[in-house]
């Protein structure tokens, strides 16, 4: 369920933006969509709404900034490269949390599981130097994005609270829905007025146009919310290994269905990197298990 609703998600969001190029606006509505489905979900008792108070809102506040920035980041970047782009340099995400890890929290990291990121640093260095769909602001904003859902990890550990999974995505949806409304207004809202829209209208129509807001937006919350249930029920291992099989499908799928034209240097470059994040996410997946294992005995 996850891998699909992720490709169906990266599919109908890739064909948005090749007639609505407008991230921020187009961010603010996968947001918006999730939290009316979270509220209707909660009116309904399916799950029941977990109560909130201001010691956990203070504590959800930055992990939801976090998700906010990231979110807006990827789409900045998915709306300028090729989809299979971005997810070449999100493959990245490994290395800044091993850092963030190291140099933030003051954990130690193996020199094994450093070693284990240098292919994927290869890898996206070699994919970018010959991706034909590159420009500045598609590798920059996947950069940030990845920086961005680092932080959001550091502050997650700290947040760790006895609330389901299913009502604290929801709770990281509303706060970071608030935060995605001003810079969409700023930044594209007097475009959006000027012709933005009737652009968009006048290439799809109206009925299409919508529909395609209201699956592309039902589809990202859904996605995320399969992830996190998944990572509440699966060992650390099984959860790493689907992360990294994930990338490798919506990779896979986007080219197939955009038909997007890849250098072998990319794809070699591509499957460096995919490799690097699946010999780490193994790695780093072990010592979760072994630590868990000397805590039980």
């Amino acid at each position: 369920m996850w891998y699909f609703l992720n490709v169906i998600f990266n599919i109908i969001n890739k064909k948005i933006y090749n007639y609505f190029p407008y991230p921020y606006f187009v961010s603010v509505i996968h947001l918006f969509v999730g939290v009316v489905y979270c509220l209707a979900s909660w009116t309904v008792g399916l799950p029941k709404r977990a109560p909130m108070d201001n010691k956990l809102l203070k504590l959800l506040i930055p992990v939801a900034i976090c998700h906010a920035i990231g979110h807006i980041t990827s789409n900045v970047s998915f709306a300028a490269v090729a989809v299979s782009f971005t997810h070449t340099i999100k493959a990245l995400e490994p290395f800044f949390n091993a850092a963030a890890s190291q140099f933030i929290l003051g954990q130690q990291i193996p020199f094994t599981l450093w070693l284990s990121l240098a292919p994927v640093v290869i890898g996206v260095s070699l994919a970018s130097l010959t991706e034909l769909s590159f420009n500045w602001l598609g590798f920059i904003s996947a950069m940030i994005s990845n920086i961005s859902f680092t932080y959001r990890s550091i502050y997650s550990k700290k947040a760790m609270t006895d609330m389901d999974s299913t009502n604290l995505y929801a709770y990281i949806s509303i706060i970071a829905l608030i935060v995605c409304i001003p810079p969409a207004l700023i930044l594209e809202g007097p475009q959006l007025l000027k012709h933005g829209f009737n652009d968009a209208i006048a290439k799809v129509g109206l009925t299409k146009f919508v529909t395609d807001l209201f699956w592309v937006g039902l589809f990202y919350h859904l996605y995320n919310q399969v992830a996190t249930n998944t990572l509440e029920r699966v060992a650390p291992l099984t959860h790493a290994v689907g992360n990294v099989l994930k990338r490798v499908f919506v990779i896979g799928f986007s080219i197939v269905v955009f038909g997007n034209k890849i250098s072998t240097q990319t794809g070699i470059g591509t499957c460096i990197a995919i490799a690097g994040v699946a010999i780490y996410s193994y790695i780093k997946a072990k010592m979760e298990e072994e630590k868990l294992q000397k805590k039980t005995t």
